[in-house]
């Protein structure tokens, strides 16, 4: 998939010899390239984008100096620049090679830019692959007997290790510099190595995309003590696993214990299942991801060393084959190649990529792409253009909760299709989309951490540009997104480790005229997903702790319907999922919903909407008079339910799959500081800005003042001063008669009472399927230029001037 990085690898161990030494063997060690070669080879080489030959040896430059460069650059292979091209006749015409654009996006034509890893991973060669599969029948939770062995860790020194990195940056050290490839030179074998065909040592194996197995410990014939590699540059975050295991033994109970989790709450202890994946199953049966695993059990660690307490997941595995390799992960994985093969297919495409539209947002802090999708069918017109809102859509912040992947996928696979739905939804909105946010922490297998050692879900915030890249160009992309256009809905996709389903996190309005508008969307959404979504597990509160999140810092920006979607690692206890996992197709339906859900929340027909209003009105009175009746108090029925702060009947969300800002590491926190000082300056410098009414209103005080003096002057021009005195009544009258104007001009649509009515909820629209406008606007839409319903639809109508009235 990289030939570039195999070339690289090839070079550095010396196997691989330019193609023009072939050819001219007697100049092997007398000629050199040119300094500027020279130079652009260790440029490129060290920003991963050099795919040419290595610089040759240089024993004799003295000899090069006697030999006219003009001559040798015709004759001698050597020395031609890559930059040229030559004809099939080796002619001495040369002319200029295409320039090539380091940061342009994908070509058909090229190999995808392979990952870069900080310098001090080391990085196995093999490209890692697994089928997409759904299983046939729903995967159940495990269900606890309540005899689950805890087994005692005995850890290496009555044990043997048989497969250690040590090659780790820990807390304490801070990321410097990437590579393709990772450590340079030839990687060690931190695995034993088996005595013979009888030995059933497993061999473990995690130096690939995500992986992050950090020790694995022999302690019985059948029976391994595992410790995770914490997220890089810190001594904390271990929760996601992904490893590989060889050498397998069919018909024999294997046991594995991970000892160094450190969340003291886990789906593990009410039914989830590890996944497990056979090579051999996926070749034969074509059979993907499965969950697998009895007498799971997830306990406290009896080990105590003084430090913080760590927690340990067991469980036993009986493998299907033997001489099998196997992978075990804690959920779907979906690694940044994924992604870029992915984004691949979108670009090749000669449909899609009319109106998807793949540009890099940044470079991460290791230098890997952060993409940003534009999806928006083409406009006829300016106005058109303009009239669009926008949708803004984000995934992986957390690295190791690829939930959020999946979902991604899911509303990709549909906004990119040629649905009528999809369709109609690219007429309306411009979307934006960042599906993968933390592209250096996937691709080390990080759980929750980018290379900064910090969690990115807190520094929305941030002034340091270098060492949050993803994030600062993420927030100021919004932020110019703002300045062009509304932005409906903001929503950025999780993963969750202690809760089932899939929920919501959004912010309280304390706004009148929009009040409890944030709750209709996720309302919705659980009408449409009722197996999957609840809406029960929903939580709209404003922590201090969570004020550097995506949700809050964007709510801030003046998006009202801003929010963070969390997935569950494990799966469903609603309707006709009750108790089951969920399937990579679970998740992508979810990408389906959030587009219908859209749809519904945008609809003209105010229906669903004035109806979700109502039932949330119903549900705040319930929870308001359950706290009442807690409390032992009487309800004010006169008071107003708007009145009352919502914030308070809601519970924390700290309990939640959620960390605590670490503050910035030591190796920042300097430059912070001098970047705060620079503001501060530039601030106390800045001169405050008077508007045109503050300059008018000093001019005409000035102008007074000297025409006074000259009355004190001059007796004759007394009455003059007069008339000049009334000048500023005239002109605050002026003023007062240009903003009254502005008042009583007409808006473009008028707001008409809302309908106080209910109506039953029904999952498919009837009505026509365009976007909504706020309660009670009826905008006078072209009858001609909707279709009847939206299901069904031959042909998809265009809409050249329209301006979509939503709720805020």
């Amino acid at each position: 998939m990289f030939p570039a990085l195999e070339t690289e690898l090839k070079q550095e161990v010396g196997s691989h010899r330019p193609a023009e030494l072939h050819r001219n063997p007697a100049l092997d060690q007398k000629t050199l390239p040119d300094p500027y070669e020279d130079f652009m080879y260790h440029h490129l080489q060290y920003y991963g984008y050099f795919k040419g030959p290595t610089c040759l040896p240089s024993p004799v430059h003295n000899q090069i100096d006697a030999v006219s460069r003009d001559s040798l650059v015709l004759s001698s292979p050597l020395l031609r620049s890559r930059q040229l091209l030559y004809d099939d006749l080796n002619g001495v015409n040369p002319q200029l090679r295409e320039p090539q654009d380091l940061f342009s996006f994908f070509s058909g034509r090229g190999p995808l830019q392979a990952p870069r890893w900080p310098i001090e991973c080391e990085v196995i060669k093999e490209n890692i692959h697994h089928i997409e599969w759904v299983p046939p029948e729903p995967e159940y939770f495990y269900q606890p007997t309540g005899n689950e062995k805890v087994p005692e860790i005995i850890g290496e020194e009555k044990g043997i290790v048989v497969y250690q990195l040590l090659s780790v940056p820990t807390k304490g050290s801070y990321f410097t510099s990437s590579r393709v490839g990772g450590k340079r030179g030839v990687i060690k074998e931190p695995t034993v190595m088996l005595q013979g065909p009888e030995d059933n040592t497993l061999l473990f194996e995690s130096r690939f995309e995500s992986g992050n197995l950090q020790k694995a410990v022999k302690v019985g014939t059948y029976e391994y003590e595992l410790t995770l590699r914490t997220d890089l540059y810190t001594n904390k975050h271990t929760q996601w696993f992904y490893f590989r295991v060889q050498n397998t033994r069919k018909d024999v109970t294997y046991r594995f214990t991970i000892v160094n989790l450190l969340k003291p709450k886990s789906l593990y202890a009410v039914g989830m299942k590890p996944l497990m994946y056979s090579e051999l199953d996926a070749n034969i049966y074509n059979t993907g991801w499965k969950r697998e695993g009895n007498e799971i059990k997830y306990y406290k660690n009896n080990t105590d060393d003084g430090q913080q307490p760590f927690y340990c997941l067991t469980w036993t595995i009986r493998f299907p084959h033997d001489q099998d390799t196997c992978f075990f992960a804690h959920f779907y994985p979906y690694t940044y190649s994924d992604l870029q093969c992915y984004l691949l297919s979108v670009a090749n495409n000669p449909i899609q990529s009319q109106f998807c539209h793949l540009r890099t947002l940044c470079r991460s802090l290791a230098g890997n792409t952060v993409y940003l999708l534009t999806i928006t069918n083409p406009s006829r017109t300016p106005e058109e253009a303009a009239a669009k809102k926008a949708v803004v859509l984000s995934a992986r912040v957390h690295p190791g909760e690829s939930n959020g992947s999946w979902i991604m996928k899911g509303f990709l696979d549909f906004i990119l299709s040629n649905s009528p739905d999809a369709q109609l939804l690219r007429d309306l909105f411009v979307f934006k989309v960042v599906p993968m946010l933390n592209p250096d922490g996937v691709i080390v297998g990080n759980y929750r951490c980018s290379l900064a050692g910090r969690d990115l879900n807190r520094q929305y915030k941030t002034i340091l540009k270098e060492s949050f890249p993803c994030i600062w160009y993420t927030r100021n992309m919004i932020k110019r997104l703002l300045e062009e256009r509304e932005v409906l809905l903001y929503c950025d996709f999780h993963g969750h480790s202690r809760k089932n389903n899939i929920f919501l996190y959004g912010c309280n309005n304390n706004d009148h005229k929009h009040w409890l508008h944030e709750r209709v969307f996720p309302l919705m959404l659980s009408k449409n997903a009722p197996d999957k979504f609840s809406f029960q597990s929903c939580n709209f509160k404003v922590q201090k702790c969570k004020e550097g999140t995506g949700r809050v810092v964007m709510w801030r920006m003046g998006i009202l319907n801003s929010y963070t979607m969390e997935s569950t690692f494990c799966g469903s206890t609603l309707g006709s999922k009750r108790d089951t996992h969920f399937t990579t197709e679970d998740l992508k339906s979810l990408g389906y919903h959030v587009c219908d859900t859209l749809l519904d929340f945008c609809d003209p027909d105010q229906t669903k909407f004035t109806q979700c209003l109502k039932e949330l009105k119903e549900l705040l009175q319930q929870e308001i008079q359950k706290k009442f009746n807690e409390l032992g108090q009487d309800m004010d029925l006169e008071r107003s339910w708007s009145d009352i702060p919502l914030s308070d009947l809601e519970s924390s969300t700290s309990g939640s799959d959620s960390s605590f800002s670490d503050g910035l590491p030591v190796h920042l926190l300097n430059i912070a500081d001098e970047m705060n000082q620079k503001k501060m300056l530039k601030k106390k410098k800045k001169k405050l800005l008077q508007t045109r009414k503050q300059r008018n209103e000093q001019y005409q005080k000035n102008y007074l003042m000297r025409e006074l003096k000259l009355t004190e002057d001059t007796p004759g021009m007394a009455r003059f001063a007069s008339t000049l005195q009334k000048q500023p009544t005239f002109s605050r009258n002026l003023e007062n008669s240009s903003s009254s104007t502005m008042r009583n001009e007409k808006p473009r649509f008028t707001k008409s009472k809302k309908p106080d009515f209910t109506a039953s909820w029904s999952p498919k629209r009837s009505t026509n399927c365009s976007l909504t406008p706020a309660p009670g606007i009826k905008p006078n839409w072209p009858q001609n230029r909707y279709p009847a319903t939206r299901r069904g639809c031959t042909a998809l109508a265009m809409y050249p001037s329209l301006h979509i009235y939503t709720y805020p």
